[in-house]
Order: C-alpha cells, then structure tokens, then sequence
C-alpha cells in the first residue's frame, strides 16, 4: 500500500506544530504496516518510540485534531458521488487490567469493568466501501447510578438531551450535515441502529436546511401517531407492496440469558421479508421537551418475516426515514441502506482484533483516546483496501500498492509476475489475503481479518525485496 496517502491523511492535522505532523507522518507510515504490532515492536528505533509515546501524551494533540485532515480527505471521496451512508455506532473500549488501571478510565456497565466509548460516523458508498470519518467523538463515565428504575427514570425526564449520553445520536447528524454541506451534490443519508430511536433526533433532521441531508433509523421502541395508534400497527394496516430476500449475519449473544430477540445469538440465514410502508405523523412523547414539536411527519419502511425457522426469532425491521418511499425502488433502496450499517460492526472488529486497540499499554486515559483515533483511521484503511478489491476489481494494482509490494508477494506464493503493466487491484488483494490465511475460492472474498494479517507479511517480504532482491545494492566480501 502507498502508506504516504495514508501518512498525508494523518499528519495535517491541526496541531499547530510542524513537528508534529512530521511525527505523525512517520508514525503512520510505520504503525499502518504493523498495526496489530505494540509501539516499539512496529517502530523500531529508540527516538521513533520516545517520539511515538510523546507525540501521544503531548498537550497540543487531541483526538480532534487527528482526525481533522483524515475528515477532509473524507470530503473530497464523498464528493465523487451521488449517493452516502453516515453510519454511526457506539461501541467499547474495554481497558481493565488485572492490576494498575489506567488512569482516568471509567467505569463501564459495572464498577469492575473500566474503559471508554467509541461513537464514530463512517461513511460507505452504497455498496458498502468505507469513504472514511465525518466524525468521532469518545468519553468516559463518572460513576454507575445507584438510583432505582422510577429514579433513574425521573432523572432522564428531567435531564436536557444535551446532557445525556444520547445526545451522541444528535451529534452525529450534525457531522453528517457537515459532509452534506461540503459536498451539496451528494444525497447523505445519516443512518443509526434502534439506540438511535430518538424523537429529539427526528426533529433535528426535519428541522434542518440542509436539502441533500436525510435520515434513515431502525425503530426501537413504542410510539403513539397522532391517530391515537402505535406506529406499528398503523403500518401493518398497509398492504403489502412486495417481498425482499435479504442475508441475515450470524450473532453470538454477549451473555447468555439475553432476552430481547436483537440480542440474542442465532445462526446465518437468507430471510423472505414482507415490506409495506406508510407516511405517519409521530406525536411527540408525554415527558418530551416541549420546545420539540408537538408532531413530525416521517416516512416508514416495515419488514418481516413470515416463515422464519424453527426456534429463530422473525426478523422484523421498521425503518424509519426522511427519505422518499414512492415507489418500490426508492423503498428497496431504503432496506439495502440500512444492510451497510453492519459494516461498522466489521469496522469495530476491525479496530479491536486487527489495532488491538484495547490492548495497547498507555497509563493514562488521554493516551489511550489519542491513540484510538490515530488507530481508527489505520482500521479504516485496512477495510478500505478489502472492499476496494471487490467493488473495483479491474483497477490496476498500483494504486494502492508499491511495484515492490506486489511483486514480492508473487514471488512468494509462485505466481507469474507479468512482463508489461500490472495485475488488478482485486488479484493483489486475494493474493495478500493468502498469506493471511485466506483459502482463494473463486466463491469467496476475503475479509479484513486474513488481509490485515497478509498485509503485514508482505510489508516484510517487500522491505527483503528492496534489500535483497531484483535492482538492490549488491554486497560483497573480502
């Protein structure tokens, strides 16, 4: 890969110091070869790694100003098409230690527990290549509440949006308005799982002036139209307009008493979904702000399944959407929309296998956070290049990887390495893949886990190329 787009991506940022962005630059390119890989092991040198913790812990660096270049470059990508998914999602960093924690880490769902969390907005075409961040932001918790359910509930009623947790949902469509400002020909579509059933939410993306912004939100909850009905039941009163195949992922349960039916494990299957739709009027909740409007108007997608296996739970989908629902078209858009939103789950698995991210030995919580966003753009390369194979299989190799790189790797695995031009970008990355892992099925692509891992070694077979091999400085001995 040409670590230097990388490099460039990661050393403009807004640090107010050129020495700085020189650090980063050298930072990515050597983090971005071994990212699964400790500081030192990836660096190497003694001033690299002193460079490397001090850049981290410096005052001047915040995950902000990271990111800041990464966004624009995300920008310009975006700009491109006529067509975006912001997807965003929460997930944690779990950095408990068996002995000393790290300074500044909260705690988590329990005291015991101690770590952060994750909100990113990436952005994927719509076939699911991952253009990059248009925002992340992470915190930590104070203290886990004590208070019973009527407590804590009194308590939310009483707390303004801005100060929750929630808020992040509402913050993540701003980033989305950002990107649909800088790019005003692009339709961008802010995407969000249940969590981010939010009538504040709602109202935010139906109040803005942002022409080529939408919304698109799976439903998680009860909500009463001004019809004096549940949103559900007003839409299964529509007909049906059509049926819809769709791949649903397999899901291992986080524990093993999960009761709701979106948190339960089950197995990989190909789903027959009904699909009706409707234009409802949502009537704002009884404890809600009253500054919100008494009602928003919304469009909504329902899928379910009619005849779902034995013992699996029906999957049932109500999306929720700003965006038109016209015809079958625009509403099978809206279903294979809300499909790329698994592509974060991919990202984070990403992030925390591929990046170790929770793995990485800082003592400070700030530490920790500046690294996570360095990282987060390193885990999104890495995806990038996977997909990037797939959706443009005919681009030469050499966009995304050195001559050394890919001809190393050939050599390698015994395949011919051609006399004019190069091979395809999706031939590279299949033979990378391999030496990650990945069995070369003509069926199969492979995935980010086995070209991460190849990615490494023929960053290591290519470094033995420009040493050793064709066109290097021949050495001799007396």
């Amino acid at each position: 890969m040409k670590v230097v787009e990388l490099a460039e991506e990661l050393s403009g940022g807004e640090f107010g110091d050129a020495r700085l962005n020189r650090r980063a630059r050298v930072m990515a390119e050597a983090l971005a070869q071994y990212p699964n890989m400790s500081i030192p092991a990836a660096l190497k040198s003694k001033a690299d790694i002193e460079g490397a913790y001090r850049f981290f812990n410096n005052d001047s660096v915040k995950p902000d100003c990271i990111i800041a270049s990464h966004i624009e470059a995300t920008y310009q990508r975006i700009d491109s098409l006529d067509f975006i998914l912001c997807v965003q999602d929460t997930t944690e960093i779990d950095l408990t230690r068996p002995k000393q924690q790290v300074d500044g880490a909260g705690p988590m769902d329990c005291e015991s527990r101690r770590g952060a969390f994750f909100h990113p907005m990436i952005a994927f075409d719509a076939a699911g290549v991952p253009l990059g961040f248009v925002g992340q932001k992470s915190w930590t918790r104070e203290e886990i509440s004590r208070a019973s359910k009527a407590e804590k509930a009194e308590r939310r009623r009483k707390t303004p949006i801005e100060e929750k947790e929630s808020y992040r949902w509402i913050e993540g469509l701003r980033w989305a308005e950002k990107a649909a400002a800088a790019c005003p020909e692009t339709t961008t579509v802010c995407v969000g799982d249940s969590e981010s059933d939010i009538y504040d939410l709602f109202a935010a993306a139906t109040a803005s002036e942002q022409p080529n912004l939408h919304l698109l939100v799976r439903a998680g909850q009860n909500r009463n139209t001004t019809e004096g009905q549940d949103w559900v039941d007003q839409v299964r009163l529509a007909a049906k307009i059509g049926d819809q195949t769709v791949a649903v992922r397999a899901r291992i349960a986080k524990t093993g008493t999960a009761k709701s039916a979106r948190s339960r494990s089950r197995e990989a299957r190909t789903a027959e979904l009904e699909i009706r739709k409707a234009t409802i009027e949502l009537r704002r909740p009884v404890h809600g702000d009253r500054k919100l409007p008494a009602s928003i108007t919304v469009n909504v997608v329902l899928c379910e399944e009619t005849s779902p296996p034995e013992d699996a739970d029906p999957i049932s989908w109500m999306l929720v959407t700003t965006l038109a629902i016209d015809t079958i078209q625009q509403v099978q858009r809206i279903i294979s929309s809300y499909c790329v939103r698994w592509q974060i789950e991919v990202y984070f698995r990403t992030l925390k296998s591929g990046c170790k991210i929770e793995r990485r030995r800082f003592e400070a919580i700030d530490r920790v956070l500046n690294a996570l966003a360095f990282f987060s753009v390193i885990a999104w390369r890495v995806m990038y290049v996977c997909h990037l194979g797939r959706e443009c299989p005919e681009m030469d190799c050499e966009v995304m990887f050195e001559p050394s790189e890919w001809k190393s790797v050939y050599s390698v695995l015994g395949e011919e390495i051609p006399h004019d031009g190069c091979p395809s970008l999706n031939e590279v990355v299949r033979a990378v893949a391999r030496l990650g892992g990945f069995m070369n099925r003509a069926t199969d692509e492979p995935g980010t886990q086995t070209l991460w891992i190849g990615l490494q070694r023929s960053y290591d077979l290519s470094n033995a190329w420009n040493t050793f091999g064709p066109g290097a400085k021949k050495f001799s001995h007396d």
